[in-house]
């Protein structure tokens, strides 16, 4: 299946919840329906840092003037994914424990086309542009949070991954309910946690390249990773370049103050 028509059966649902609504309110009218809320975010000025095509960071760039974004204060939750799923604009449900919240668990195992087609249907409810973050939009939402950049073991570029795995080893990869990890000056949670988050930002692509024709993006977490776009389990061997993260999630931005 080619990469239009994935996209294509992702947001499929969200085409045909339009027109079923649509077509409802033109036979009868009826009471408004409620929205469905937005996510739950906050003001903070960012000034990108400018990366390199493989998503290392320019040391020796000049500085970018910062501008407001809205960030989603926690990460997509099972509950929020689990409502797009039961109207139909994403494509599976995801289980949950008994002895789980589903509504503060961070929705994981996502795909990029997954994070898209939810980015897409709650940008649809809420009449708010909710996007995924670009990767220098990230990086500079985290900086606060994350550790300093430790030395590589390895300084052979070919084994970059070990370096990174070996660093990471020992951290925490389970998987934890929201506001378990650090909280940034802004009131972003979580950026640190175990869940990696989808970027828009194609690997080696550069700001130009074309999302539909790109095979992988960055993920971020406690370190970067280029990912597959089609993968939702990157411990089997779905991460194009890095060490694999832990889970794959998603946080939702704004480039304007949300309705709801």
């Amino acid at each position: 299946m080619n990469r239009a028509a994935v996209i294509a059966v992702s947001l499929a649902g969200v085409v045909g919840l339009a027109a079923a609504l649509g077509g409802a309110a033109w036979i009868s009218r009826g009471p408004d329906l409620p929205s469905m809320p937005g996510p739950d975010a906050v003001a903070v000025d960012v000034a990108p840092l400018d990366f390199d095509a493989k998503g290392g960071i320019r040391r020796d760039a000049a500085p970018q003037p910062a501008r407001t974004i809205w960030v989603a204060r926690d990460e997509v939750t099972v509950a929020e994914w689990n409502a797009c799923h039961a109207a139909g604009a994403c494509d599976f449900e995801i289980p949950v424990r008994g002895d789980t919240d589903p509504a503060t668990l961070p929705a994981t195992g996502l795909s990029q086309p997954d994070a898209m087609a939810y980015a897409a249907w709650i940008a649809e409810q809420t009449g708010d542009p909710w996007r995924l973050p670009r990767l220098e939009e990230w990086h500079a939402l985290a900086a606060p949070v994350l550790p300093e950049e430790e030395d590589p073991i390895f300084t052979d570029p070919s084994l970059t991954w070990a370096s990174s795995y070996l660093l990471t080893e020992g951290k925490t990869r389970a998987l934890r309910p929201a506001g378990s990890f650090s909280r940034s000056p802004d009131g972003v949670r979580d950026l640190d946690g175990s869940v990696w988050e989808w970027t828009s930002s194609c690997f080696g692509g550069g700001s130009g390249a074309d999302p539909d024709r790109c095979p992988a993006f960055y993920v971020a977490g406690e370190h970067v990773a280029a990912v597959s776009w089609l993968e939702r389990d990157p411990a089997r061997g779905g991460c194009a370049v890095g060490s694999p993260p832990a889970h794959l999630g998603m946080r939702l931005v704004s480039d304007r103050a949300p309705s709801s």
